[in-house]
């Protein structure tokens, strides 16, 4: 096989790894970077994460949830030797990108990925109107419908109006127990 000469300078690239094994494969590429005297190639490995907000059983959770999942993100400068290093990393399946030459993606896209990993606190999306017919999707109302009667976007919650017993009755509710009718 004829020697390729891959050096595209200092870029980003996307690793497929084995789902479930992107923390597995940072720890192992930063012990072969080490190892494998590799630092002056290979610089950053990130698995793109951002903090998502869930309700379980009724309460709020931030929880962190990967953006890609079986994907890790690289910063290094293509060689064959950083390439072979990359490529025989244990869980690493291969690079994105084109047959064995694996493409870089933009500093625009990288930005964007680390502009929405920043986040420190999940923005709430109430796409609801006051007035809306909605479902209560979660809680002890669950399955009833109801009318938006009130929304306090900073805190999440919305008052929902709930037909029981023959007349309107308020309930408040996060804004994740409702889905727009």
């Amino acid at each position: 096989m004829a020697k390729q000469n891959l050096d595209l300078g200092r870029q980003w690239y996307v690793l497929h790894t084995y789902s479930g094994y992107e923390e597995n494969v940072v720890q192992n590429l930063k012990q072969r970077v080490d190892s494998m005297d590799v630092e002056d190639k290979i610089f950053n490995i990130l698995v793109p994460t951002e903090r998502k907000v869930k309700i379980k059983n009724g309460k709020r959770k931030t929880v962190e949830e990967k953006i890609f999942p079986g994907y890790v993100l690289i910063e290094m400068i293509v060689t064959d030797y950083s390439w072979y290093v990359v490529r025989n990393t244990p869980n690493v399946t291969g690079f994105i990108g084109a047959g064995i030459t694996p493409t870089p993606i933009s500093q625009a896209e990288i930005e964007v990925l680390q502009k929405r990993m920043g986040v420190e606190e999940p923005k709430y999306k109430i796409d609801v109107a006051v007035g809306a017919q909605v479902k209560i999707i979660d809680g002890p109302f669950k399955n009833m419908d109801g009318k938006v009667d009130n929304i306090d976007e900073a805190k999440g919650r919305i008052k929902v109006l709930v037909s029981m017993f023959g007349r309107e009755t308020p309930v408040e509710l996060d804004f994740l127990q409702i889905k727009k009718i």
